[in-house]
């Protein structure tokens, strides 16, 4: 006798949901492939070798701080302050090392601790008094870049040390090395994303905050972490950019946090909190990187492309929460 088997609607369902998920991991990446295919065809030297590694060394200033931001987003906050904190953490190298004569490595280190206590403030902040981040960031947006710019008086400090300059603006078998450090920073925050209990804590207070807590996870511990990890990053990009430069610059890093958002929320992240990938935030870093390389080459006013940046963010957050609400009607 035979029978008839009728798929269940909640194993079909579940078809779509595995469906829907595996484009969305695969979608941006298609189209980062045929950005870089039409940018072959059309952009003058897109495909030279010199060209592809100042792409690589483009994306690594901002994505250092977009994997970093990623974490924030995920926990239901966000970080505006970032390029400015770049920008300080420049400043004080060339004020620390060239005025008041202390050694490089010393100088690296206070900067890094200066940017990891103000994330640890604006981390406190929130928890304890309920100041939403944007807030609190968009204050130190505006007073950190003040800060760097009276260090410096605007000018840039020259910072004569070719051994630091070597490891950190260098290159490795021809790579910059901001390409290398990119690499390695990507693969520690995704192993903190995915591997640790820190991790999954990140996911769970973004998710929903009361839950977690009631869970047993600390908020305040989470959200300190995240805005500590955000600000070092920060100064990590900082003095990137310093070694580039030669320089301690208070002007460096404008419109870092945005095309750091950018790329977080182009790879994923739901600014809702509670969802978002590292490994979608790398894609969205090179496509940020690959179609900004491409509107300089094919010579696009630069005004214009503000305004192609700025639509691409707002594509993005459309496709975002056109995704979540696809995802929630197949649940």
């Amino acid at each position: 006798m035979s029978q008839t088997t009728t798929a269940s609607p909640a194993r079909s369902s579940g078809g779509v949901a595995a469906r829907v998920k595996q484009w969305d991991g695969f979608g941006l990446l298609a189209v980062l492939i045929v950005l870089f295919l039409v940018l072959s065809l059309t952009a003058p030297n897109f495909l030279t070798t010199s060209n592809q590694l100042n792409i690589l060394r483009q994306a690594a200033f901002f994505g250092i701080v977009a994997f970093a931001m990623t974490l924030v987003i995920v926990s239901g906050e966000i970080d505006i302050s970032v390029g400015s904190q770049a920008a300080l953490s420049s400043a004080l190298l060339g004020v620390l090392v060239v005025n008041h004569g202390w050694p490089m490595w010393t100088a690296c280190l206070a900067a890094i601790v200066v940017a990891a206590f103000l994330g640890a403030v604006t981390g406190l902040l929130r928890s304890w008094f309920a100041v939403p981040t944007f807030i609190s960031t968009l204050a130190l947006f505006l007073a950190l870049r003040g800060a760097a710019q009276l260090l410096t008086n605007t000018f840039p400090i020259p910072i004569d040390s070719s051994r630091f300059f070597y490891y950190v603006g260098g290159s490795v078998l021809g790579v910059p090395t901001p390409a290398v450090y990119i690499v390695v920073i990507f693969v520690i925050i995704a192993v903190v994303a995915r591997k640790t209990v820190f991790g999954r804590s990140i996911y769970a207070v973004g998710g929903n905050a009361k839950s977690a807590e009631l869970s047993g996870i600390n908020l305040t511990r989470v959200r300190v972490a995240v805005m500590v990890i955000s600000g070092i990053s920060a100064a990590i990009t900082g003095l990137l950019l310093s070694a580039q430069l030669s320089s301690g610059n208070s002007t460096i890093a404008n419109g870092l946090e945005f095309d750091a958002i950018a790329a977080a929320i182009i790879g994923g992240s739901a600014l809702s909190g509670g969802k978002g990938k590292v490994v979608g935030t790398l894609v969205g870093v090179l496509f940020v990187a690959v179609l900004l390389n491409g509107m300089v080459l094919l010579g696009v006013n630069p005004y214009a492309q503000q305004v192609i940046r700025g639509v691409v963010v707002l594509l993005a957050v459309l496709v975002n929460v056109w995704r979540s609400r696809r995802s929630t009607a197949s649940a």
